[in-house]
């Protein structure tokens, strides 16, 4: 079997493993077989797994940016917390987006992007939703467990509340969009939904879809994106996508060919794409610079 073959056969049962109930043993036994080996095996599940110690784009004490930990109201009294990039140049009041994590919760890629925003001139919130549950844990496997366990309406209705105190907030201009990834574009799609016109636009990055009639509740100017081989998530963008024209909503998918789910996480680097990931990126500020200015 070519080697590009075994990759993606690799990828498969690892996003099996990971947004599915698998067992660890079984993953390992299945990717043991596909490899013709355990040190093999080894090798394949860290080329694709995230990387919490890789590089960051954006270093946390780079210059053109402050950052720190933050918390706020829940919508059901309790505390959120996250982690706020704030730009040292910036209109006297800038735009807020909300960064949306993937299914192992807060990690250092995602406060990564919330200082990316940062650069562009916003002021990134990236979110842990499992705050409420004491926060995303170090054992990825364990993360996974919690942010399946979660009650999404709940969630959801978090990130609403999260949304609404970044539109009151007295240090910006009242327009907020949200960017996520994975787990994190489920709930992008979720919270546009949910938010209606509090929200002004939203960027989901391979995100499974809701049901098409939710469309109609849509206020936001959305974008799309999606890895050209992602079936599991694919399957549903076609419907979700006409559904959202159909509603008279702003929207614009965009398709990858070619790449994996998780293709912007510079962390994997198996399915990391540098210039598809560029280009998603620079879709995504372009949208925000325009929308929430």
């Amino acid at each position: 079997m070519a080697q590009d073959e075994v990759m993606a056969r690799a990828i498969m049962l690892y996003d099996r493993f990971t947004h599915g109930r698998g067992n660890r043993r079984a993953f390992m036994r299945d990717m043991t077989r596909l490899a013709g080996g355990a040190a093999a095996a080894q090798m394949l599940v860290t080329a694709i797994a995230p990387d919490a110690a890789a590089a960051a784009m954006i270093a946390e004490d780079d210059k053109r940016l402050t950052s720190k930990d933050v918390t706020w109201t829940g919508a059901h009294g309790h505390i959120l917390a996250g982690y706020m990039a704030i730009p040292k140049k910036h209109p006297k009041k800038p735009a807020a987006v909300l960064v949306v994590h993937e299914n192992r919760g807060l990690q250092p890629y995602t406060r990564d992007v919330a200082r990316r925003l940062a650069v562009a001139g916003f002021v990134g919130l990236a979110i842990d939703f499992l705050s409420p549950q004491g926060g995303t844990p170090a054992d990825e496997d364990k993360a996974r467990t919690m942010i399946g366990a979660l009650d999404l309406p709940s969630a959801a209705a978090d990130g609403i509340a999260t949304i609404d105190w970044l539109a009151h907030h007295r240090l910006l201009n009242g327009k907020v969009g949200v960017v996520g990834f994975c787990w994190g574009g489920a709930m992008v799609n979720r919270l546009a939904v949910g938010a209606g016109p509090a929200l002004t636009a939203a960027s989901a990055f391979y995100g499974p879809t809701p049901p098409p009639a939710d469309a109609a509740q849509v206020k936001a100017v959305m974008q799309l994106h999606y890895a050209g081989s992602d079936d599991r998530v694919n399957a549903g963008a076609g419907a979700w996508a006409d559904a959202l024209k159909a509603a008279g909503v702003q929207v614009t998918r965009y398709d990858y060919p070619g790449t994996q789910h998780a293709f912007h996480n510079d962390t994997s680097a198996a399915r990391y794409d540098a210039a598809a990931a560029a280009l998603a990126w620079e879709r995504t500020i372009a949208m925000f610079r325009e929308t929430l200015a």
